[in-house]
């Protein structure tokens, strides 16, 4: 591992609350948020093939790397050069050393171990991560059998545009899997582009409903929405603790 002058994952705050979020402890009885979500989409993914899948949005990567228990092929693509190039490491090298805040100025140091987490038997030539922008992506990144876009449509700045050109990356009859806690905020995305949480002539829609909306020309709602809770550390005292909202989409044939 790298000494601690050169590693920029110890000093970075957000890389390192994200690689604990990814590959560290889980906390108050919730379980690893980006391993259920992996589970989730090899769960709805049975009667497709399971040759190509995309994570957008991924993070430091723990997605990717449980997607490839299953999949041939995974693209994991996130508009954090810095994040990328955290997940990018672990593929290679195995381990991340991070800081963890405690209190003030104390923390712990922690490392990410793929193998201590069980992740040692996947074959992690299958991933590819790339920094990228899910609204704008090239054109190599196509005929998916599933797309899983997690707590991403809240982050874009443009979320229907997003949704309404992902069906030319997906086969038919291929699965998109949204999770997101629809956090509006307008320093991700503007108000005029909000998929919900608005009043329209009066009334409350709701982003289920944006989503509905959005992608019903292309693809068809297969089951009813559910929730994903997740807790992210800030320090020993202090968690994020947030439920995501999940939906399956089937491209339409």
């Amino acid at each position: 591992m790298t000494n601690t002058s050169s590693n920029p994952y110890e000093s970075d705050a957000l890389v390192a609350q994200y690689l604990a979020f990814h590959f560290g402890e889980t906390f108050f009885d919730v379980p690893n948020y980006p391993e259920a979500c992996a589970r989730i989409c090899y769960e709805v993914s049975g009667n497709t093939p399971r040759t190509r899948a995309l994570d957008l949005g991924c993070s430091v990567g723990r997605t990717s790397f449980e997607l490839a228990r299953w999949f041939q092929h995974v693209d994991g693509i996130d508009f954090s050069a810095r994040f990328i190039s955290a997940a990018a490491e672990l593929q290679e090298r195995g381990k991340i050393r991070y800081h963890v805040p405690t209190e003030g100025e104390l923390g712990d140091y922690f490392i990410a171990d793929t193998t201590e987490i069980g992740l040692d038997d996947i074959d992690t030539n299958r991933i590819r991560f790339t920094q990228g922008d899910a609204c704008n992506l090239k054109p190599i990144y196509n005929d998916y059998d599933l797309v899983f876009a997690g707590n991403l449509i809240d982050r874009l700045n443009n979320p229907a545009q997003f949704l309404g050109m992902i069906h030319e990356r997906i086969r038919p009859g291929g699965i998109l899997v949204i999770t997101s806690p629809y956090t509006w905020l307008e320093e991700y995305t503007p108000r005029e582009n909000w998929l919900g949480g608005i009043r329209e002539n009066g009334e409350a829609v709701d982003t289920h409903t944006g989503l509905q909306r959005t992608l019903s020309k292309h693809f068809e709602e297969v089951r009813p929405p559910f929730d994903i809770p997740f807790v992210i550390r800030e320090t020993a005292r202090k968690y994020q603790h947030t439920v995501a909202q999940c939906t399956i989409w089937q491209r339409k044939a």
